[in-house]
C-alpha cells in the first residue's frame, strides 16, 4: 500500500496531522525562536517538542513571533509536546503539561505524549527542569518510581476533558505495552512515535497500531545521524543510510536527494516524518516528499536494509531494558 496523503487523520476527532513536520530535538536555545519563524516560513505547519528538549519557552516564542508576523495563525500549526518520565504520577501530570503550555505559549496543544514508557522518581522543577536522565544531578542515574500506566494514562486522558489538549498519544511503545493499554483506556491513543528508518522498520509493529487506528510518527528518519554525538557505539560504526548505494542509486533516478527518498519511503506508507534541519535548502527539500513516488520494489528494497539497529534506547545508558 502507498499513499499520497499529505495529512494523517486522527481518531476520535478527526484532526488533521500534517505527515511531513520539523523535529525540535537538539535545537539550542539561542536559535530555537528563529528556527521555528524559518521553518514555518517554509512551510512547515507541524512542530513536534517536548519538555525534555529544553528549549519550549524559546520555541514558544518563536510561533508567537510568527503569528504576530502573519506567518500563520495558531489554527494552522499542528504542535505537539511529551511528558517526561518524572512526570508520571496523577498529581504530577498536569502541572507539568500547564508548564509546557506556558512555555509553549498556547492556549492549549493539539497533541500530547507520554514520552517513554519508563517511571521515574518526581524531580521538582525548581531543582532542575528540565531533568533529563538523572535524579541528583550529580551523574547519569534513574531511580525507578512504582507507578502503572494506567495512572499516567487516566490523568492524560483528564487532561483532553479540561480542553486543553486535543489529542493524547504514547511514544517507544512496544505492541504489548499498547494491547494492555487498549483494555482500559476510555480514550484511544491518537498516534504512536518511534524510531523507524530503514535499519529499524518495525513493521509488525506499524501494522498493528494501524489497523487499530493509531497514527504513526517516525522519528530519527536518517538513522545514526543524531546519536554518534551520544557515544551510541554502532551509530558510530553503521554505515550511514543517506550514503548507502540502495539509497542514492533511488535517489539518483527520481533526482532527488537520499533524505528526501526515506523521508518519502516512510510517508508513502502513512507515517509522519519529523526531519529537522537548519540548512534553508534542506528545508525547502526536507518538506517536498510529495512530487515524487517511490515504486512498490523499491520501497521493498529500502525495508529490505532492515538490520535491527536501534540508536535511541535507554537501555544502552541505564539498566532500563524497555525494547528487551
Amino acid at each position: 500500500m502507498t499513499s499520497t496523503a499529505t495529512h494523517l487523520t486522527l481518531n476520535r476527532t478527526g484532526d488533521k496531522q500534517p505527515i511531513s513536520g520539523f523535529g525540535l530535538w537538539k535545537v539550542p536555545k539561542e536559535s530555537a525562536a528563529d528556527t521555528v519563524v524559518n521553518v514555518l516560513k517554509a512551510g512547515y505547519r507541524l512542530l513536534d517538542n517536548a519538555a525534555d528538549y529544553g528549549n519550549e519557552k524559546e520555541v514558544g516564542d518563536g510561533i508567537v513571533r510568527a503569528i504576530k508576523e502573519g506567518v500563520v495563525k495558531r489554527e494552522e500549526i499542528f504542535v505537539t509536546s511529551k511528558l517526561w518520565n518524572t512526570n508520571h504520577a496523577k498529581e504530577h501530570v498536569r502541572p507539568a503539561f500547564e508548564r509546557t503550555l506556558k512555555d509553549l505559549q498556547c492556549d492549549y496543544l493539539d497533541l500530547y505524549l507520554i514520552h517513554f514508557p519508563i517511571s521515574l522518581k518526581y524531580v521538582d522543577p525548581a531543582v532542575r527542569y528540565p531533568p533529563e536522565w538523572y535524579y541528583d544531578g550529580k551523574g547519569p542515574n534513574c531511580t525507578l518510581e512504582n507507578i502503572t500506566i494506567r495512572e499516567t494514562w487516566e490523568a492524560m486522558e483528564e487532561l483532553v476533558d479540561s480542553g486543553l489538549v486535543k489529542n493524547i498519544g504514547i511514544s517507544n511503545f512496544n505492541a504489548a505495552l499498547i494491547q494492555d493499554l487498549l483494555k482500559y483506556a476510555r480514550i484511544k491513543p491518537a498516534v504512536l512515535q518511534i524510531e523507524h528508518h530503514p535499519y529499524l522498520v518495525q513493521q509488525d509493529l506499524i501494522d498493528y497500531v494501524q489497523k487499530n487506528d493509531i497514527a504513526v510518527t517516525g522519528y530519527s528518519s536518517f538513522g545514526a545521524q543524531s546519536y554518534i554525538e551520544l557515544g551510541v557505539d554502532h551509530a558510530i560504526k553503521c554505515p550511514p543510510l543517506v550514503q548507502h548505494d540502495v539509497i542514492t542509486a533511488i535517489s539518483k533516478k527520481h533526482n532527488v536527494t537520499p533524505a528526501q527518498v526515506l523521508l518519502r519511503w516512510a510517508t508513502q506508507r502513512n507515517i509522519a516524518v519529523i526531519p529537522k534541519s537548519n540548512n534553508p535548502e534542506r528545508l525547502a527539500s526536507n518538506r517536498d516528499v510529495f512530487s515524487f513516488n517511490l515504486s512498490a520494489d523499491e520501497i521493498k528494497s529500502i525495508s529490505a536494509l532492515e538490520n535491527g539497529h536501534r540508536f535511541n534506547d535507554p537501555g544502552f545508558f541505564f539498566d532500563i531494558p524497555i525494547y528487551a
